[in-house]
């Protein structure tokens, strides 16, 4: 578990971040939200390797930054889908929601227990293997044929819970909302409509990172974001203006090229925070 050297680490890094740090956070938050938009997601897995990579943060940091940010951009997405997809049209599919966080809570927090007691060393080697996964559920979920499981009633509600804990898992390691998983695995179980396969996946996404948030809030580490609130709240504007821009722009690169482009970018990064020190 870290503790006060990294405390004082990321203070440095703190008063490190003049106005032009401030703007690069904002730009690379942008251009994180950009590639998010631009697949119908938040981008925080394209977020992760760069505050390992570029901003210098250890990984236990890093991920504490990155679930914040996560947070931020969630809490102003949601408002926004619930226009777009109403909640009487979500209404309908309140159970898949409470399946999937019946799982996804023990998930969340086994998560970020796991986290804060991990060696540092570990723990990138952990996150490098996850991106790998995202990047390959990625792959898969644009080109794949995502035929819904025909289940019994009982075997898909324990799959759901089952699913919910492997996701909150993985989305409380690497500080992300986890809609690249959750997206395809509500298809997947309870052949739900994709558009609001999106919207579902933030109703479960947010409770389940409250929950890591709060967990990661018990360790010494947590003080990264105090040391740093200039820096998340500059990234964070960065990230919720690009997944708007990415929105806008939806479309206009070709599934063909962009998708394959990403899974590279994700498997770069992998590579890069596993041979990280």
């Amino acid at each position: 578990m870290f503790g006060a050297a990294d405390s004082v680490a990321a203070a440095g890094i703190a008063s490190k971040l003049s106005r032009p740090g401030i703007a690069s956070a904002f730009a690379a938050g942008a251009a994180v939200g950009i590639l998010g938009g631009l697949i119908g997601l938040g981008g925080a897995e394209f977020r992760l390797p760069l505050l390992i990579g570029f901003f210098g943060f250890a990984a236990l940091q890093a991920v504490i930054l990155n679930k914040a940010m996560s947070l931020i951009v969630v809490v102003t997405a949601l408002p926004a889908r619930l226009i777009s997809i109403p909640y009487d049209t979500l209404a309908p599919y309140w159970y898949v929601a409470l399946n999937l966080l019946a799982g996804s809570l023990i998930g969340a927090w086994l998560g970020a227990t796991w986290a804060t007691r991990m060696r540092s060393s570990t723990l990138y080697r952990v996150l490098a293997a996850l991106l790998v996964l995202i990047a390959a559920a990625l792959a898969w979920s644009h080109y794949a044929q995502i035929e819904p499981l025909a289940l019994d009633p009982v075997v898909r509600v324990i799959a759901g819970v089952g699913a919910g804990v492997g996701i909150g898992i993985v989305a409380a390691l690497m500080g992300v909302a986890g809609g690249e998983l959750l997206i395809p695995t509500i298809v997947l179980l309870f052949a739900v409509d994709i558009k609001i396969a999106g919207s579902l996946s933030l109703v479960v996404s947010l409770p389940t990172m409250l929950v890591a948030f709060a967990r990661y809030s018990r360790d010494n580490s947590f003080t990264v974001l105090a040391a740093n609130k200039t820096f998340v709240l500059a990234m964070a504007a960065g990230s919720i203006t690009g997944t708007v821009l990415g929105g806008l722009l939806l479309g206009v690169v070709p599934t063909g090229v962009l998708i394959p482009l990403l899974v590279v970018l994700l498997l770069a990064s992998a590579v890069k925070v596993w041979r990280h020190t």
